[in-house]
């Protein structure tokens, strides 16, 4: 299912399939900072950018993923990126960030849950994973409040060099949406 063209909406919120329009901003926004405990690292340059988001514009045009931007209802402010990645498997794996500057308003809650709707409602899944470092707190936040459950734990080294030591959230789907076990 080719994903381009999805739009979300929350009460805050809309999510829509990434496109080249948000290149400036994720440039600027997707810092050091955000990526600490991440997989990927921060963009040298902003060709660098423009490669990532044709990726990602691709993968939703394949349907293995559903790569969203997230913005503010009222008035369009870029607010960071999501997605739901690997959707024609069975363990989809959901992924935030929202820019420094709009942290702590719940934002990366309200577009995973919105995310976590249109799981249940138009995929056939197993469970979703969300992996998220031990040290991050706040993100470990969003599996809980979707009912995840720690089943794995590992280390991984990130595009920085940096190892980083990650839970690995399993979150159900709602009745009647999951695959059998």
């Amino acid at each position: 299912m080719d994903t381009s063209n999805i739009k979300i909406e929350t009460g805050r919120l809309v999510l829509k399939g990434v496109g080249l329009d948000y290149v400036d901003d994720t440039f600027r926004e997707f810092t050091s900072e955000i990526t600490e405990y991440m997989y990927p690292k921060p963009p040298d340059k902003i060709e660098n950018t423009i490669e990532f988001i044709k990726s990602a514009i691709q993968e939703n045009k394949d349907g293995s993923d559903l790569n969203v931007v997230v913005l503010l209802k009222e008035n369009g402010e870029f607010l960071g990126r999501g997605g739901l990645h690997h959707i024609n498997k069975e363990t989809p794996e959901l992924g935030i960030w929202i820019k420094k500057s709009a942290h702590g308003n719940g934002y990366g809650k309200e577009a995973m849950v919105a995310l976590k709707e249109w799981a249940d409602n138009n995929l056939k899944y197993k469970y979703i994973l969300y992996p998220v470092a031990v040290q991050n707190h706040p993100s470990r936040k969003i599996p809980e409040f979707l009912g995840g459950e720690i089943k794995r734990e590992y280390d991984e080294v990130n595009l920085s060099g940096k190892e980083i030591h990650l839970l690995e959230y399993r979150i159900y789907p709602m009745k009647n949406s999951s695959v059998e076990d």
